[in-house]
């Protein structure tokens, strides 16, 4: 049981991680190879402008708009929000020159993890969830035992569901930090 939970939910967890810090070095090596660091400075605007596009979830989850299937628009908004925060990465490289900045990325980085952590407890308990019934149905309990039976589980579910109020709140803190970063850039990056 612990190998296949370390398969299937640990390790899944990681690689999504390590994905993103090995692209981040393996894209900042070639613009050093290709002696096109200064490309870099310029990826934090298509980085995220991508994070902003991973939000139409977010904004579909709200009722704020009507269009598109949410599960599809989850998996835009998980590959959108991975590649703008490579490309971020990528545009903060090693060469922070300002606090702002090094907080902006902490703050991402924060967001990124909460968001895996949240798609993989999430998936976690309403697969265990949904085997739990299964079973007690192959048990041939009525719709009441399941229910009675199955109502701490669903509260457990339930709970784990809210993690979006901490998501939420940590993704707000990167927009503040990373709005913060670009209103400090125009106003004193040398526009000559």
């Amino acid at each position: 049981m612990q190998a296949r939970l370390l398969r299937r939910e640990v390790l899944p967890f990681l690689a999504g991680i390590s994905a993103l810090v090995v692209a981040t070095l393996l894209l900042d090596a070639l613009l050093h190879v290709f002696n096109a660091v200064w490309v870099g400075r310029y990826l934090g605007i298509p980085g995220t402008l991508l994070i902003i596009a991973s939000t139409v979830y977010s904004l579909r989850k709200r009722k704020l708009i009507q269009s598109g299937q949410p599960a599809q628009l989850l998996r835009w908004h998980e590959g959108l929000a991975w590649l703008g925060s490579l490309l971020v990465l990528v545009h903060a490289g090693i060469h922070f020159n300002a606090i702002l900045g090094w907080l902006a990325v902490v703050a991402m980085l924060v967001n990124v993890i909460s968001g895996l952590t949240g798609k993989f407890l999430l998936d976690r308990s309403r697969q265990r969830l949904a085997e739990a019934q299964q079973r007690m149905r192959r048990q041939g309990l009525s719709a009441a035992e399941l229910e009675e039976r199955s109502y701490w589980d669903s509260l457990t579910f339930d709970a784990v569901r809210k993690w979006r109020v901490i998501h939420f709140p940590i993704t707000l803190a990167f927009a503040g930090l990373a709005l913060a970063h670009i209103i400090a850039v125009f106003l004193f990056w040398g526009w000559k």
